[in-house]
């Protein structure tokens, strides 16, 4: 037994090192996220029913739903972060490591000043925001439901800025440092709200004190950590602000602004569409099967991830051999993800009531759709993070104008006829377009036979 242990060690060691440097880095933040990332899967799974357990499963619903809403709010750095990720990976692949600073300092000091007018406006707007209303709630919640918004709200536009120290890690191929802030976040959460469940009453202030601070601690001290010691060359810096470059930023970051415009249109207006048209308390389960099956595209960002820099550089020195290996190897894993969804989806039954209990029902055909919709968005994942890494996103704009026109209109119709199932069959319809037509683009780009369209 101990001599057979040898080889196989030795074999794995000698996978992990082999090939291409670029490739080499990528397998190793693949297999350190993929064990980072398998623990935050863990805490987030056992946070639900926690969660659920400490404010009931309406009031849970309000929570998501409000989240959901929130979250519209990450168009507000105009792309300038995915712009920055380009940027900071095309610099360093040409060595312009100074450049890269000023790309840093300047995404930085244009994104403070954003969400200080942003966070500004919101103040003065919300006194006059009826939050009962929106998520279709008794009219004695009015007051906590503000407080709830400003709260939630405030914490995540410090997180917005602070976020971007994740954002040249992932730049710089890696992103298993990113993940492992978001897993001492998770954690801390979960510490919080265990503590929450022993201290008090169920209270959604409270719930969003807990997860809006503690992401907020983790990050602070990460940025300042690493900008003194792993990233110092690049921290970011007043001198180094050069505002002239926030076109080089904006010419690319405004087209990634407006498909995460439309990516929130289509894919986080679900819980608002459901709350509206059958309450917040059938938001919960839609998202125990959404939290459920969110393990594939969770895990399957893992190994892509890496990859949208790396395709940057490669594509920069004109490696297409690299990239079309590393996007064969890519749709294989993506056919073992896709078998592994459909074991889930064949168990999902069982797993939801051993997770969160019989009171919560899940209906067959919500879980068929949402496995549907994880497998159509690995497979959109793979081509979008070469598209995305080559600056060739034109395509993938219009297509995204064109599904957040339709998606709230169809998703409202297919709802009134079909159920929640049919909010989530609007968002699987769209995915199967864009599955389509990014196989389609890729194949031209890596060719040298895309024209007009398709080349930009």
């Amino acid at each position: 037994m101990a001599g057979r242990k040898i080889p196989v060690y030795t074999a794995f060691m000698n996978g992990l090192t082999k090939g291409h440097e670029r490739s080499v880095k990528a397998k190793k933040n693949i297999i350190l996220s993929g064990v980072i990332k398998g623990i935050s899967i863990a805490i987030s799974l056992v946070l639900v029913p926690l969660t659920i357990h400490y404010v009931n499963p309406t009031k849970y619903g309000i929570w998501l739903t409000l989240s959901s809403i929130i979250g519209w709010f990450s168009f507000f750095d105009i792309g300038l972060g995915n712009g920055m990720r380009n940027k900071f990976a095309e610099a360093m692949a040409k060595g312009e490591h100074e450049q890269a600073k000023v790309y840093v300092s300047t995404t930085y000091a244009i994104l403070s000043i954003i969400i200080g007018i942003v966070l500004g406006i919101f103040f003065v707007v919300n006194q006059f925001v009826d939050w009962t209303k929106i998520l279709n709630t008794p009219a004695d919640m009015a007051r906590e439901l503000s407080l709830l918004a400003t709260i939630v709200f405030t914490f995540f536009s410090i997180r917005f800025v602070l976020n971007l120290v994740t954002t040249i890690m992932t730049a710089n191929q890696e992103p298993a440092k990113a993940s492992f802030f978001n897993l001492l976040g998770s954690f801390l959460s979960l510490a919080v709200i265990f503590v929450l469940t022993k201290t008090t009453q169920g209270n959604l202030v409270y719930l969003g004190l807990a997860l809006g601070f503690t992401p907020i601690v983790v990050l602070t001290a990460s940025t300042l950590w690493y900008y003194k010691h792993d990233y110092r060359l690049y921290a970011p810096s007043f001198r180094y602000v050069r505002f002239k470059y926030a076109r080089n930023l904006m010419t690319l970051g405004i087209k990634f602004f407006i498909i995460q415009v439309a990516s929130i249109v289509i894919y986080q207006t679900s819980n608002i569409i459901i709350a509206q048209l059958f309450g917040p308390e059938q938001v919960t389960p839609y998202n125990i099967a959404y939290k459920y099956f969110s393990v594939v595209p969770m895990g399957f960002g893992i190994i892509i991830t890496p990859f949208w820099s790396a395709f940057t550089e490669s594509w920069v020195k004109k490696d297409i051999n690299w990239i079309k290996n590393t996007m064969r190897k890519l749709i294989l894993i993506w056919g073992i993800f896709s078998a592994g969804a459909l074991i889930m989806l064949v168990f999902s039954g069982f797993v939801y009531r051993m997770w969160v209990g019989k009171e919560i029902i899940v209906p067959v055909s919500v879980s068929i759709v949402m496995f549907a919709y994880v497998v159509l968005n690995a497979w959109c994942g793979i081509y979008s993070h070469f598209l995305n890494g080559v600056g060739k996103i034109k395509l993938q704009l219009y297509s995204g104008i064109f599904g957040a026109v339709i998606n709230i209109p169809l998703a409202i119709y297919l709802g009134k006829q079909l159920g929640i199932y049919g909010v989530l069959l609007s968002t699987t319809i769209l995915a199967v377009i864009s599955a389509i037509w990014s196989p389609i683009q890729y194949n031209k780009l890596i060719n040298n036979k895309a024209e007009g369209i398709w080349n930009k």
